[in-house]
């Protein structure tokens, strides 16, 4: 079907408002305007780049930008530059989530979810809401170096609150090994290394303070088990985990999503922790800092994986102006132009696109390798049986399968149930190849056939009676009156301003808050379900024999979280259909299996 079709989400710009817009509002409501008889713009121009350069490299001081550790960690540069820790906040999905849930509850959700995805923001004390081009670039990061490895205190289940201690590149760094290596490395001569803010030299910090809970699953708890202020527990990773039998054989999570097969207990590598000046230190435990998960990036390829050439190149303005899809750099595009076509300023020069592609393949290769990582690591999670056949014939076809949760460490999904669509996509032929049944298909918006598909609502489309999917659902009450299903986990409510409400009576009561629930859909460690199918007889053509034909599919979000976050607007200029397609293009097929229903009689042979 052509884009035009999809006409599901709306994407008229009278509709759509964007960051820079609403950012203008909030700016314009909070400080004066300029006056007439003020200083011009023009004359104060460079004081204002004077300003922000300086800005910048203060903020660099306090918060050093994992570009900074890249001059000594290549290789956990290389990693977390393409991991969804280092998406996290450049995400236009979590930063429109983030801006609904603020509207939705008058503010009063504060840095409730963005915390986690930018705790160098909110420590910097930078706006709930905004564009992330005007983020700070250590900020843009989101869990970077420092979120981690600067961080002291022995927390627990603090959902992202995170304290970071600031200072320079000298300032001391923690780790799981403590500082044995590093003082190796300094007394090596020649190094041309300076631990003293004062000092010429490359700065390195001084001291490697030894750091346990870094490499105990308690660690990763401080942001994946979270429980809103209400007592509303939305993600339970840590607390699924802690139940589990990985648990009870003393297994970490760094075990299995930091080793050598991610979503496997498969060992670490052994390496150099660090290349100092070409120095490389003595050998020592390496963990893999791609963190491979279900998400993916769907922002324009020059801002993401980060990239310090790209960044060299081209500022993230310019790079979403660079129109990759057209072929921008390749001899197949540049011998075609003629001198009547524009290109924004940055691009304009030939050379200049050509070196922007060079760049772009890089980041397509590193791209590819994340896509690879996620599939692997969702086939760990994912395993999908042989087909069943219960009953097959001309005129009655029913038949099951069972899908199981391959690991015993949480269930899958974990996390943010509520978002992750795992289902399964099945296809029943007759002989001629003809679709005579189908569930798991997808309406023109990308959707499943599920009560949250807008052509379902609509009544375009007829529900999808026998999907099997692993989405959660969240549930909430309103105010008065019953409850409902919703694709936002916030209470609906007819009160004008809307604020997050504690609960009246003691949660222990009911052994939950009763504003919402999570109507978990997920297998549990080891858990398996099966999904049963019957073929309705009117669909039996009697051209059999009949082909069955499933995959096991799994997508970041579902399509219609887009649409319920849409009216904020999304970042990068993006549309709520260019987001939608390119969460669709990231759908993956994780197993497929056919089988014949019915074999072929004696005759038909």
């Amino acid at each position: 079907m052509n884009r035009d079709a999809r006409n599901g989400l709306i994407s008229n710009p009278h509709i759509i408002i964007s960051f820079t817009l609403l950012l203008s509002l909030f700016m314009i409501t909070t400080q004066s305007l300029a006056t007439s008889d003020e200083v011009a713009d023009d004359e104060i121009s460079s004081e204002e780049v004077a300003d922000e350069a300086h800005n910048a490299l203060f903020l660099e001081q306090r918060m050093p930008a994992a570009s900074t550790c890249l001059n000594c960690h290549p290789r956990q540069y290389d990693q977390w530059s393409k991991s969804q820790h280092s998406y996290a906040q450049l995400s236009p999905v979590f930063n429109s989530f983030q801006a609904k849930i603020l509207k939705l509850t008058n503010g009063t959700n504060g840095d409730f979810c963005i915390r986690c995805h930018t705790p160098v923001g909110m420590n910097l004390g930078e706006p709930l809401f905004g564009s992330n081009l005007d983020r700070h670039a250590t900020s843009r990061e989101g869990i970077t170096c420092i979120t981690c490895h600067r961080m002291s205190q022995t927390l627990g289940k603090v959902s992202g609150r995170l304290p970071i201690n600031q200072g320079d590149m000298t300032q001391p760094v923690y780790g799981p090994g403590g500082n044995e290596n590093l003082v190796k490395t300094l007394e090596t001569p020649g190094l041309k290394v300076t631990t003293q803010a004062n000092e010429r030299g490359r700065k390195i910090h001084g001291e490697v303070k030894k750091f346990s809970f870094l490499s105990e699953s308690g660690f990763c708890a401080v942001c994946h088990d979270v429980t809103l202020v209400d007592g509303f527990r939305l993600e339970e990773a840590f607390s699924e985990y802690k139940s589990s039998p990985a648990a009870a054989r003393g297994e970490s999570c760094q075990d299995c999503h930091m080793g050598k097969i991610p979503g496997v207990v498969s060992g670490y590598d052994l390496g150099p922790a660090a290349i100092v000046n070409g120095f490389e230190t003595p050998d020592r435990k390496l963990t893999d800092h791609r963190f491979a998960g279900p998400d993916y990036s769907i922002v324009h390829p020059g801002m993401f994986p980060h990239n310090p050439a790209a960044q060299e190149l081209a500022s993230l303005e310019d790079w979403i102006k660079f129109d990759h899809k057209k072929g921008w750099g390749t001899d197949e595009f540049e011998d075609e132009v003629t001198d009547d076509m524009e290109f924004p300023d940055r691009w304009s020069d030939i050379d200049d696109r050509y070196e922007g592609r060079e760049i772009l393949d890089v980041q397509f290769e590193a791209l590819d390798e994340m896509a690879d990582a996620r599939k692997a690591i969702l086939k760990v999670g994912y395993l999908l049986e042989d087909i069943v056949v219960d009953k097959a014939s001309e005129d009655n076809l029913e038949f099951k399968i069972k899908v199981k949760n391959g690991t015993d460490g949480h269930n899958v999904p974990t996390g943010f149930t509520g978002e992750r669509l795992v289902w399964l996509h099945v296809v029943v032929e007759d002989s001629e190849g003809k679709v005579i049944f189908e569930s798991g298909d997808l309406d023109p918006n990308g959707d499943v056939r599920d009560l949250h598909s807008r052509y379902v609502h609509n009544g375009e489309l007829p529900l999808d009676t026998q999907l099997f999917s692993l989405q959660s659902k969240f549930v909430t009450r309103n105010v008065r009156g019953s409850e409902r299903e919703q694709i936002l986990s916030v209470n609906f409510s007819p009160d004008p301003l809307p604020f997050l409400r504690p609960d009246s009576r003691p949660t222990i009561l009911d052994g939950r808050i009763l504003g919402a629930r999570i109507h978990k859909q997920g297998l549990i460690s080891n858990g398996s379900r099966w999904a049963e199918y019957e073929v309705d007889n009117k669909a039996l053509n009697g051209n059999g024999p009949y082909k069955v034909i499933v995959e096991l599919k799994a997508a970041m979000i579902p399509v219609n979280l887009v649409g319920a976050i849409m009216d904020v607007g999304f970042d990068y200029g993006m549309t709520p259909r260019e987001v939608a397609d390119a969460v669709v293009d990231g759908h993956q097929v994780l197993w497929k299996k056919d089988q014949w229903l019915v074999k072929k009689s004696e005759d038909e042979n």
